[in-house]
């Protein structure tokens, strides 16, 4: 079931016909998150383009020679395959320099695809490959009407390749493949009402495989989540583990930090929460510069984690809580990282019940930022709100008072709101009373308007506009 990535679609297409028009090549260095369906679109595009390609993926821990036996059975095997590939495929090419060279000559008669899936994969065998390769695409590649793609998992590891000094540099076009948003996973669940898409988004993301398990399973999403807590080896289990030993191969400071902000109770824990407890001076500056740092990996390179500040806060500001990027991650962290142990001793009896007793009240916090978000995106699309710039939270120095989305223009707080994602009611007077009294505290707030936002229900007293589950969708549309 393949639904949307109409972007990256779009994104390669352009890369491809900008080479065909130039006939020169272009190099593109595709990452994004293990299972998150980067080979998948790829192939779909390459697929879709009625070129010949040939798709290559490499093996973890397999040797050069298996590598390049890869390929060569790609170059055979496609559904479309290069041309003359029988004659210069037909055994796996000597080295890396023998298989650009063989590329060449089949470039040469027209415009090719080639991608090179788990590209790192391919590179730790061989590690002089990056340097063949700048050697091979910058005597005849680039000459050529030849798409060439890499695909990696380990997103550091592939913006490196494109990092200065490595043979890559200056070549490379990156494309980050994200997974499914909320448009497209509403696509895929046609049948199901707004607020069954959000519940599926906030399980498990935008996964495609996860998705796909979802809507096969024909049961909803609280009857998918139990049956799958009950099976040690279900995906919804596994793809955890297999994104953090694709970031985290060996365990550090960042993996277990990562984890205490996914389980936290909250779900945006503030720095304070995070630092080790050390009564030493000298330990307790040292565990503060170990979380620093580890916070620093995890937002910048891993974009695992997401930092915010209250609304008008500055960059520096001190008020900092930090929250799991995704969606699934977030769900994964807070169901099943701390209770996979106990599944697999056959007590998912327990898993099951934390989720049934937890997962109301959490969905009602894990449901902010994809609000935020998509109150964003309708600014782009309403008359009425298109001079929002921006939309965050807000609360107090205190910690008293917390408002959960202020939609600001460049000079003030346009739209301020309460976010109330309940089963069976929607927001009340008195939430809106609570937001009214709430708003002398908000900056630059003055005349703005109060919305109200959420699963289902009609626009309660004192609300301006409301927001449910369809708007939330629909923005993504």
């Amino acid at each position: 079931m393949f639904v949307g990535r109409n972007a990256p679609l779009a994104d390669l297409r352009a890369h491809l016909d900008a080479a065909r028009a130039s006939g020169r090549g272009r190099m593109i260095a595709i990452r994004g998150r293990r299972q998150v369906g980067k080979s998948a679109v790829v192939e779909r595009f390459a697929e879709l383009s009625g070129l010949p390609y040939a798709f290559a993926t490499g093996v973890q821990g397999a040797s050069g020679r298996d590598q390049l036996q890869a390929l060569a059975s790609a170059a055979r095997q496609s559904r479309v395959p290069l041309l003359d590939a029988d004659a210069l495929f037909a055994r796996a090419p000597a080295s890396w320099r023998d298989a650009f060279g063989a590329l060449e000559l089949v470039a040469r008669q027209g415009p090719v695809i080639v991608v090179l899936d788990e590209f790192p994969w391919m590179a730790q065998a061989d590690p002089a490959l990056e340097s063949v390769l700048q050697a091979a695409w910058d005597r005849a590649l680039e000459k050529l009407p030849v798409l060439l793609i890499l695909i990696g998992s380990d997103v550091t590891m592939m913006e490196r390749l494109a990092s200065h000094g490595r043979p890559l540099f200056g070549r490379l076009r990156p494309l980050v493949v994200e997974p499914l948003n909320l448009g497209e996973v509403a696509e895929l669940f046609a049948g199901w009402s707004a607020a069954q898409v959000v519940d599926a988004h906030l399980v498990v993301g935008g996964f495609p495989r996860l998705l796909t398990d979802l809507a096969e399973s024909s049961s909803g999403v609280e009857a998918f989540v139990r049956a799958s807590l009950r099976d040690p080896f279900s995906p919804l289990l596994a793809t955890g583990r297999l994104i953090m030993d694709a970031e985290f191969p060996n365990p550090v400071m960042a993996a277990r930090l990562l984890s205490a902000i996914g389980a936290d109770d909250r779900g945006h824990p503030r720095f304070t929460d995070l630092v080790p407890e050390a009564t030493d001076p000298a330990e307790r500056k040292a565990a503060e510069t170990a979380t620093t740092r580890a916070l620093a990996l995890l937002s910048g390179p891993k974009r695992l984690i997401e930092q915010e500040t209250p609304a008008w806060a500055p960059a520096t500001s001190r008020l900092r809580r930090y929250r799991v990027t995704d969606p699934y991650l977030r769900f994964w962290f807070r169901y099943v990282n701390g209770w996979a142990e106990l599944v697999e001793r056959g007590r998912a009896d327990l898993a099951i019940d934390h989720f049934d007793r937890d997962w109301t009240s959490w969905r009602g916090r894990a449901v902010e930022p994809l609000a935020r978000q998509s109150l964003l995106r309708l600014a782009g699309a309403r008359e009425d709100l298109r001079e929002i710039r921006q939309v965050s939270p807000w609360w107090s120095r205190d910690g008293q008072t917390e408002v959960d989305a202020v939609a600001m223009d460049a000079a003030r707080s346009v739209l301020v709101g309460t976010i109330k994602w309940r089963a069976n009611q929607g927001v009340t007077a008195r939430d809106m009373t609570q937001l009214a009294q709430a708003l002398a505290r908000v900056p630059r707030a003055d005349g703005a308007r109060l919305a109200a936002i959420c699963r289902q229900g009609r626009r309660p007293a004192g609300a301006d506009l409301v927001f449910t589950a369809e708007d939330l969708v629909g923005a993504w549309r």
